[in-house]
């Protein structure tokens, strides 16, 4: 099946949500991050290679992967012995806005759209990005998946996002960077689902997102692109 077009009726959309890392953020700070800085500390800590502290830490990663725990600054903490939070300031200078996402995100406001933040990220996490960044300011609303309990991608996620945000599925529009979260929304009815191409700029884009819409940037998204 092929990708469907960006050929999007903006008359058509009342709410706009919007991932955060990869999406509006480059995921490089959280590939660095949980790839190489996390083992490296670790290995430190228990005199260990890098490369076996990897070893160690990938599989455990890979157990929980999608879940809240995955996602949870406090679990890491307890479950690795380390200081999660310090670790991400020590690399916070990485933590980087993707191109144009700050100008689609004013775009959206002079349209009178609702932007909405929804972020599998933990909230300790969310409020250094918020403050490392200028993004905090260019939202109606900011919702982690820790405040309803249920990771994006689970169906539970948008049932309960629903239940305190108001948005008809018809009229909204969701963009992603992570596959299986997109399926999750368009599972829901969400008529309006993109997916990003490039997360992480310091690898190469996805040579497309399976029967997801997609771009490599919100330049894409912007009027002078169309």
């Amino acid at each position: 099946m092929s990708a469907p077009s960006l050929d999007i009726d903006w008359n058509g959309i009342d709410s706009v949500f919007l991932d955060m890392d990869g999406t509006l953020l480059d995921l490089h700070f959280d590939n660095h991050f949980w790839l190489e800085h996390v083992p490296r500390r670790y290995g430190e800590a228990r005199g260990l290679s890098i490369e076996e502290a990897k070893a160690e830490l990938l599989p455990r990663y890979r157990d929980i992967e999608g879940t809240l725990n995955w996602y949870c600054v406090d679990h890491w903490s307890r479950e690795l012995g380390l200081d999660i939070l310090l670790l991400k300031q020590e690399i916070e200078h990485l933590i980087a806005v993707h191109p144009h996402a700050l100008d689609f995100l004013e775009w959206l406001a002079s349209l009178g759209k609702r932007r909405v933040l929804v972020t599998n990220a933990h909230q300790k996490t969310l409020a250094l990005k918020l403050e490392r960044t200028r993004l905090g300011g260019h939202f109606e609303r900011v919702l982690t998946s820790h405040d309803l309990g249920a990771a994006k991608e689970s169906a539970d996620f948008w049932h309960r996002l629903r239940a305190i945000e108001a948005f008809d599925p018809e009229r909204s529009l969701f963009v992603d960077d992570n596959l299986d979260v997109l399926r999750a929304a368009r599972d829901y009815g969400l008529r309006w689902t993109i997916a990003i191409l490039e997360p992480d700029s310091q690898q190469a884009p996805r040579r497309s997102a399976d029967d997801f819409a997609a771009i490599l940037n919100f330049s894409e998204l912007l009027p002078e692109a169309r």
